[in-house]
């Protein structure tokens, strides 16, 4: 394989160790592909306040896609360059038709420069890391600006059910996704995606899509790993990502990102 241009990588579950860090290999994997010349391009669900880490252990390297495509962000100088929200009345909308028929939903917010969640809305696990950051809000208020992310969470439900379920219902209003192994649905603005934001970075620096390669491990990944060129599942992967890439590699705990960047840019 030729050396991509641009080398897009997902951060929890895929570079990222399942405890949250960079290892030292994967720094230094990610050190080669600017060295090379090549953008690497951090391309996550997670919302610019949670890539303060990403930016010091990667040394400022690479430019970061968050909420799933809604933010483009700067890791050099960790300013928000670019933004697609969902309109407020929309936001109003989609929390009103979901809670219409899912009434145990709660919701959260991500905006360009904070966060909100409503009173109940308790999520668990790495999702856990959002609850203590931003205050509670009514529901008005937190419907009553755009916003980069709606997140709904069920207390019960499995999240690929869920899923199915929030796009069927508001799937014509936002664009759906999960990245989660609990009932949590995320939502952007209609048509954003990590596909549609890479698409408009790399049509930027004139890259095509073959020159492109991606990896990923959950959903929220899809969209991006059927766009990119060449596509990567860590063998940790959803059952769907597993069945969409061009290949497999290791686990993002044995640095599976590194060992194919090191075979591009050894």
């Amino acid at each position: 394989m030729a050396r991509p241009r641009i080398v897009a990588t997902d951060l929890d579950g895929t570079a990222l160790r399942s405890d949250g860090t960079i290892s030292p290999r994967t720094a230094n994997a990610f050190a080669r592909v600017e060295s090379a010349g090549s953008l690497l391009v951090f391309v996550t669900g997670r919302p610019p306040r949670w890539m303060t880490y990403v930016a010091e252990a990667t040394r400022h390297r690479g430019v970061a896609i968050c909420a799933n495509g809604a933010l483009l962000y700067d890791l050099h100088t960790e300013t928000i360059v670019k933004a697609h929200l969902i309109e407020a009345e929309v936001v109003e909308e989609v929390v009103v038709r979901l809670r219409e028929h899912l009434p145990e939903l709660t919701f959260s917010a991500e905006y360009e420069g904070g966060y909100v969640h409503e009173d109940d809305y308790r999520p668990t696990g790495l999702d856990g890391k959002a609850r203590p950051s931003g205050p509670r809000v009514s529901t008005a208020t937190l419907t009553s600006r755009p916003c980069a992310k709606l997140l709904a969470l069920h207390p019960r439900m499995d999240p690929d059910e869920l899923q199915a379920v929030v796009h069927e219902l508001v799937g014509h209003l936002v664009t759906t996704t999960h990245a989660s192994k609990h009932g949590l649905v995320e939502m952007s603005a209609h048509g954003v995606t990590k596909a549609s934001a890479l698409a408009a970075l790399a049509e930027s620096g004139g890259v095509l899509r073959e020159e492109v390669i991606a990896f990923g491990d959950m959903p929220n990944d899809l969209p991006m790993l059927n766009w990119a060129g060449t596509s990567y599942a860590v063998a940790n992967a959803h059952p769907h990502v597993l069945a969409a890439v061009d290949h497999v590699t290791a686990a993002n705990d044995d640095d599976g990102v590194a060992k194919v960047l090191e075979k591009l840019y050894g």
